[in-house]
């Protein structure tokens, strides 16, 4: 290497190369390469891998800075024994913020050191260089066709932190791998992980109102790091055990044909407003990577405190690379996005039209093939479900699926219809882009798990040191008679079926449905609507519930089952009236009390919709949301077939077997008890 200089801390220097940026092993040593379009200095620093300690400051000699990349190459270095971060100084400004003192996380690094240990305030956090060579075997993306996914939202500490999950390494990356059988029995083959890049879990200044214990940013949407899995959820944290036993769970679920999703927080980070830490992109070039007004200050459309400019030519680039480097390092299949709308808007804060950002992720060649899903609003009241800018790549959580299923269930006026829309793949949302757009769900990390939602009528937020204004305010929630826990025998018998209910229309409907880890064995956060602050049993999976709920866990299991049997329940496109050539029956037609009289009207608590596919794949669900019970005359199967029930959210066994359907007694009419819902099958 020509050009190879010493420095007095004792190491060989010399010019690097501007890309990739980040930290990289290459013959001889390590290249350094990082950005910063508005720093007039900047230093790389040396630690030690083992505690941290200084080991020597480095100025980026500017003769070998790339445009906007300072970049060097130190010779010799070991990686395995030294950590690095940056340093970075600048002229002052409304709209720089540069802490010179400040040790500042490389923003492409690959691993971050000094908060593996989880629960406990990060020592000097820092850049670690990943070098593992990974035998990723036989591993192949499942890919699974869109129609076909079922996907599970699950927090991966919470999933296995509780000692009832029995595994060997409670809250880990490895101990969420001796619980995928449960996924796989459950039927489920895409896995959407809640934050799994680095946060700092004790980065909260709330504490609790019981006791005074600190409280924590559990949930992890508060990222230090884009590109690093998080090093309080491995087993072996150190050197690059996150990575390792990461990449080994995405290789077990793959192995198990189940996807791996992550739930990626670009929306804005770590750094705050002007009161938060420089912790890495504010300390090196503020100005590029976030949304500022004319003054200076974050704009907050993320209602953290700061706004990444997801837009800016340089952030987007960036935002590009992170996303790929989940793809081609640990073989992920997906990214969900949280508060997308927030990605949509411009350097002002304005909404585009046509934003760079997701036009550039739906046609990115390396994403090819990866789900790209968006949470379709922000914290700032911009509302984009079925608008998001999708290129005919991106999916949608729907959030109008949720509010029309709860308010239909609980008995709100003006539902029925809704309802409907929403059982056919919401068309009025989705009409161009087919049933898969919309990602349907009940529940999720947000608000009220789904025992609670039929337990609880108000939220019951004190225990977050906010007074009880934190979360949601109206979920579409009913306490079943009674708020809270109860033993009346009645009201625990309704609240069951309220919960099958709301199962079984998940599961029917056309679109993609998500369930959330726990409502299928009735998990409790105790009407807690935010529990995003508590690491506990509040939070923790109790898999006791899961033996003593076995019938809810097979309900569940029987109704995934039915879904992946039955085309008719997955179809791309929208269906129609229209009877097809040579159909007995249309694609879709809806009921009410006697056949094709559907009950429109604002007080209507019935809804009945028959769904066909040819020849004779036929599926009837009826639900009756009322508090009588109500006699409905069937539409007739078609021919050479008879109804045979399936589910009966009222029944002590609430769902058969698959192919092992009854036939009905009476092929002409059935009853519907209050509150429940019925699923017939053509066979």
């Amino acid at each position: 290497m020509s050009g190879v200089v010493w420095h007095p801390s004792g190491w060989w220097l010399g010019p690097g190369e501007a890309l990739p940026r980040g930290a990289r092993v290459v013959p001889g040593g390590v290249n350094f390469a990082v950005a910063s379009a508005t720093a007039d200095r900047v230093s790389l620093v040396l630690l030690s891998a083992e505690d941290g300690a200084d080991l020597a400051e480095i100025p980026f000699p500017r003769a070998w800075r790339v445009g906007d990349v300072w970049t060097m190459t130190v010779l010799g270095l070991d990686p395995r024994r030294v950590d690095y971060a940056y340093r970075a100084d600048g002229p002052d400004g409304v709209r720089n913020r540069f802490d010179p003192g400040a040790l500042l996380l490389d923003p492409c690094g690959d691993l971050v050191a000094g908060g593996e240990r989880w629960g406990e305030r990060p020592r000097r956090l820092r850049s670690r260089i990943l070098d593992d060579d990974f035998d990723w075997g036989a591993d192949r993306r499942p890919g699974i066709p869109a129609e076909d996914l079922v996907i599970y939202e699950v927090h991966l500490r919470g999933f296995t932190r509780d000692p009832s999950s029995g595994v060997r390494a409670p809250g880990t990356y490895a101990g969420f791998r001796e619980k995928i059988p449960h996924l796989a029995r459950l039927g489920v083959n895409a896995v959407e992980l809640l934050p799994v890049a680095e946060f700092d879990e004790t980065a909260n200044v709330l504490s609790a109102p019981e006791d005074g214990r600190p409280l924590l940013n559990y949930w992890g949407y508060d990222p230090v790091s884009f590109r690093a899995p998080k090093a309080g959820y491995a087993a072996d944290a150190s050197g690059a055990g996150a990575a390792r036993e990461f990449k080994e769970l995405v290789r077990d679920l793959h192995a198990h044909g189940i996807e791996v999703i992550l739930d990626v927080v670009f929306n804005h980070t770590a750094e705050g407003d002007h009161r938060g830490p420089a912790l890495s992109w504010r300390g090196l070039d503020g100005a590029t990577y976030y949304l500022l007004a004319p003054g200076g200050q974050d704009c907050n459309y993320s209602g953290t405190g700061n706004t990444v400019d997801a837009n800016h030519p340089v952030v987007r680039e960036y935002l590009l690379d992170c996303l790929r480097h989940w793809v081609t390092e640990y073989h992920v299949d997906g990214f969900r996005f949280d508060l997308a709308s927030v990605l949509t808007r411009d350097g002002s804060g304005a909404p585009l039209e046509n934003p760079p950002l997701p036009e550039a992720l739906a046609h990115d060649p390396v994403l090819a093939g990866c789900r790209l899903i968006a949470e379709p609003w922000d914290a700032a009241g911009l509302y984009q479900v079925g608008s998001f800018p999708h290129h005919g790549r991106w999916q949608e959580w729907n959030g109008r699926y949720r509010d029309a299923l709860r308010r239909f269930l609980v008995g709100r006026e003006h539902s029925a219809g809704e309802l409907a829309t929403r059982l056919v793949g919401s068309p009025d949302l989705y009409g161009s882009r087919g049933t898969t757009a919309s990602v349907n769900f009940v529940t999720c990390h947000d608000g009220f798990t789904l025992a609670d939602w039929a337990a609880y009528d108000r939220k019951h937020n004190e225990a977050n040191g906010e007074q009880g204004r934190d979360g949601p305010g109206d979920e579409a929630s009913w306490n079943c008679g009674v708020e809270g826990p109860t033993d009346d025998a009645a009201v625990l018998r309704l609240r069951r079926r309220q919960v099958r209910n709301a199962l079984a229309l998940l599961l029917v409907s056309h679109g993609v449905p998500m369930l959330s880890a726990g409502d299928e064995f009735g998990r409790t956060q105790r009407g807690n609507s935010n529990a995003y602050c508590h690491d506990g049993p509040l939070t923790w999976l109790d898999w006791n519930t899961a033996e003593d709920n076995a019938d809810l866990v097979e309900f569940v299991r029987r109704c995934v089952a039915f879904r992946r049997a039955h085309p008719v329940l997955r179809r791309r496109a929208h269906p129609d009236g229209a009877v097809p050539d040579g159909a007995a029956l249309p694609p879709v037609s809806w009921h009410g009390a006697r056949p094709f009289e559907p009950d429109w009207s604002a007080t209507s608590t019935l809804v009945a919709v028959l769904l066909h596919e040819p020849p004779d794949d036929a599926v009837y669900v009826l639900a009756n949301s009322g508090a009588d019970t109500r006699e409905v005359e069937l539409a007739a199967a078609p021919p050479g077939t008879r109804w045979h029930g399936f589910a009966d959210t009222a029944a002590a066994v609430a769902a058969a077997p698959v192919g092992a359907e009854e036939p009905l007694a009476d092929q002409r009419n059935v009853e519907l008890p209050p509150h429940s819902v019925r699923v017939l099958v053509a066979r």
